[in-house]
C-alpha cells in the first residue's frame, strides 16, 4: 500500500496548476507599509515642530538669562568703581598723613641735632658741633621741601630716582620691608 497515490481532484489539480498570486499595492501587507511611513513622517514632523518650539522657548529664556546678568554684571561694574574712588580717596588721605608724619618726623629729628649740637662741641669740638648744625639745617630744609610738595610730584620723584639708582631703590625697600616686618610682629 505504500504505492498508493491519492487520487487528484479538480481542487488540488487546479491548486498545482495555478500560477502564485503576486502581491499589488492593493493587498494588506501594501497598505500597512504606506500607513507606518504615513505615521513615521507624521511623528517626524511631530519631532520637527516640537524642536522648534522648544528652540524659540531656549531662545527666549536665554535672552531673559542674557539681560539677567547683563543688569546684575553692570551693578558691580558701578559698585566696583564706587569703591576704587573710595579706595582712591583714602590712600590719598593716608598718603597725606604719612607725609605730614614724615615731615614732622624730619623737623623733631632736627631740632633734636639742633639742641645737643651744643653738647657735641664741649665734648668733641666746635667743628664737630657745626656738622650737627648742617645736618639740622639740612634735614629741617628736607622736611619744609617735603610739606610744600604735592603728593604727585613726589611720586614723580621717586620714580625718577628709581631709574637713575634702582639697585639703591631696591636696597631702601628691602630695609622699608624689614623694619614693617619687625613692626608688625609686635
Amino acid at each position: 500500500m505504500a504505492d498508493e497515490k491519492k487520487p487528484t481532484t479538480k481542487k488540488t489539480a487546479a491548486r498545482k496548476k495555478a500560477p502564485a498570486k503576486k502581491t499589488t499595492a492593493a493587498t494588506p501587507a501594501a497598505s500597512n507599509t504606506e500607513q507606518a511611513k504615513s505615521r513615521f513622517s507624521a511623528a517626524v514632523d511631530e519631532a520637527k515642530a516640537g524642536a522648534a518650539l522648544l528652540r524659540d522657548e531656549a531662545k527666549v529664556r536665554a535672552g531673559e538669562y542674557s539681560g539677567r546678568a547683563r543688569t546684575q554684571g553692570d551693578q558691580l561694574v558701578a559698585d566696583a568703581k564706587g569703591y576704587s574712588a573710595e579706595a582712591k580717596t583714602y590712600a590719598v588721605d593716608l598718603a597725606r598723613d604719612g607725609k605730614d608724619k614724615a615731615s614732622d618726623a624730619l623737623l623733631s629729628l632736627s631740632k633734636t641735632i639742633d639742641d645737643t649740637a651744643a653738647q657735641i662741641d664741649e665734648r668733641f669740638g666746635v667743628e664737630y658741633g657745626d656738622y650737627a648744625r648742617k645736618a639740622a639745617r639740612g634735614l629741617q630744609s628736607n622736611a619744609d621741601k617735603l610739606r610744600a610738595k604735592e603728593l604727585e610730584e613726589l611720586g614723580e620723584d621717586a620714580r625718577e630716582f628709581v631709574r637713575k639708582s634702582p639697585g639703591t631703590a631696591v636696597g631702601i625697600a628691602a630695609i622699608v620691608g624689614y623694619a614693617f616686618a619687625r613692626l608688625l610682629r609686635r
